[in-house]
Parts: structure tokens; C-alpha cells; sequence
């Protein structure tokens, strides 16, 4: 294999130059039920107003329900466990920034009254199906109308998918 220097102080072969890296992210569809409502999160990109489901970055040594939990409550301030998986969806944002993204869903009894921990959280909203896809072109990546017709679907069929699928045993440091 043959090996180019990528600066004055490394080498690396072209195997690893050409290694696909996506980034690993989860999210959270939290829905009630008896208002038939979904909580979405409103930030600020680029100086253009988005909308997403709760989701954010893998972090090292942390479980993939661990990373949802997470992210939920630093995004709303609401401490949920996750219920079930959505599905896992690769998402090509440009050539050179991919995603794979965990999808998982909790369904609770009432709008729970969001208090966003992030700062660069400016809001959540329960929104319905509807008023969501009224925001399309507002939406952080398509992922996130894809994931809630997904979850609909699945809702709707009775199928649900079980965290049980993850297994985190072998992760070091990891305090399930």
C-alpha cells in the first residue's frame, strides 16, 4: 500500500484517506398521543430558522440510548427513556458530510412543558403532522418528516421495533 505525506509531520495511506466516515447522530420523535402532537425543536442555522426532532452527535463511550436520553433532555429539558427504535437512516448532506442516524421515539400522556437546556435551542414546539409539514422547507435535513412517516406507519401497523436490537455490552465505559 502505498503511503503520501498529507503535511510536513504525518503519513497516511491511501486507504485511510479514502475511508468513508459518517457521522453517527440519534434523534427522538416524542409524540402525545391524545393530542396527536409531536415536539420539535426550533435553532438557528446559517441565520435561517430550522425545525428537528431532538438529535445530536454520538459521543464517545456513550450508548446510543445513553446519546438519546441526552440529547433530549439538553434540547428540552424533559428526562424520557426511549421507547422504541424508528429506524436507521443514512443521509448524504454533500459530497464530503454524511450522516447515520438512530431514530427512536417515547410517546407520553400530556404536552410536557419544554425548558431547552441548549443554548443554541431557541425553542420547542408541539406541532401536528400537518402544521410539521407545512414547514418543509424549514426543516434541519429531510430525515425528519421521513422518520415521523416512518414512526406513523409504524404506529398505525402496530409495529414497533425493540431497543433490545442495540447492544452496547462491549462499549467501554459505558454505563447502559
Amino acid at each position: 500500500m502505498s503511503l503520501y505525506p498529507a503535511n510536513n509531520n504525518e503519513v497516511i495511506s491511501v486507504a485511510e484517506k479514502l475511508r468513508y466516515k459518517p457521522n453517527v447522530t440519534v434523534a427522538c420523535i416524542i409524540h402525545a398521543p391524545t393530542e396527536d402532537k409531536y415536539l420539535l425543536v426550533e435553532e438557528w442555522i446559517d441565520g435561517e430558522q430550522r425545525f428537528n426532532q431532538p438529535a445530536g452527535h454520538l459521543e464517545a463511550n456513550e450508548s446510543l440510548i445513553q446519546a438519546c436520553k441526552r440529547e433530549v433532555f439538553e434540547e428540552t429539558g424533559l428526562t424520557l427513556e426511549p421507547q422504541g427504535l424508528v429506524g436507521i437512516y443514512q443521509f448524504s448532506a454533500s459530497d464530503a458530510l454524511a450522516f447515520v442516524r438512530f431514530t427512536f421515539f417515547v410517546q407520553v400522556d400530556a404536552l410536557l412543558p419544554p425548558q431547552p437546556q441548549d443554548a443554541d435551542i431557541n425553542a420547542a414546539h408541539w406541532l401536528s403532522f400537518e402544521q410539521i409539514e407545512a414547514k418543509t422547507q424549514q426543516l434541519r435535513s429531510p430525515l425528519v418528516l421521513d422518520c415521523l412517516k416512518d414512526y406513523r406507519h409504524q404506529q398505525q401497523q402496530g409495529q414497533t421495533y425493540s431497543l433490545e436490537l442495540l447492544n452496547s455490552q462491549r462499549l467501554t465505559g459505558c454505563q447502559r
